[in-house]
């Protein structure tokens, strides 16, 4: 399928020589976080916009950690993994509003993963229509909006996502549905105390 990138294509397709190597790894560890389309840095992965993409606001979250698959990943990585697609579809939906998603990976190569050594969940929204005739008929999607402008917005929407979070979490009713009442506790003390003989 071909993609129509207007008026910037030219540009992506004289960057598309294929990386020498990981492109996950080399773009965590650049911390240029604006031209590399990163939108947001997690405790143990990072969220960016796929500079292909699929739909507009596509992006593809990653862990830090560079292996194949989900299960190589610590029981924290793959736990934050689920955070960051969270906080990422709060974000698309706040911004685009799109009328569902596509979130999934593709591990190994046959399944059709493009960077198979390190593993990635790729969110794309769809809307109601966006498989119109262009694709059908002439193998042609149309991305409609340009990626930074795309970024500008999404980044800001995460900055809100994440400060809605911490208020959430710093909230008197999260604290205390956090905590097992004294009372609750101490009743279910006496049930478990074994009997006096």
């Amino acid at each position: 399928m071909k993609v129509i990138w207007a008026p910037w294509r030219m540009v992506y397709i004289r960057k598309a020589r294929k990386p020498a190597g990981c492109i996950f790894c080399s773009k965590a560890r650049e911390r240029r976080d604006a031209a590399n389309l990163l939108l947001h840095r997690g405790r143990h992965g990072f969220v960016m916009m796929n500079l292909f993409p699929y739909n507009s606001g596509h992006l593809m979250v990653a862990p830090y950690a560079h292996v194949k698959s989900l299960e190589s990943l610590s029981a924290d990585g793959a736990l934050d993994l689920i955070r960051l697609t969270n906080l990422s579809l709060r974000a698309l939906r706040a911004e685009i509003r799109p009328e569902g998603f596509n979130v999934g990976m593709n591990l190994g190569r046959v399944s059709g993963a493009g960077i198979e050594a390190h593993v990635h969940l790729h969110i794309v929204p769809r809307w109601n229509g966006d498989t119109n005739f262009m694709p059908l008929f002439s193998e042609t999607r149309v991305i409609p909006e340009h990626l930074r402008e795309t970024y500008r917005k999404l980044r800001a929407r995460f900055r809100e996502a994440i400060a809605e979070d911490r208020e959430d979490r710093s909230s008197p009713a999260i604290r205390s549905a956090a905590r097992p009442s004294r009372s609750r506790s101490r009743r279910t003390s006496k049930r478990t105390s074994k009997p006096r003989s």
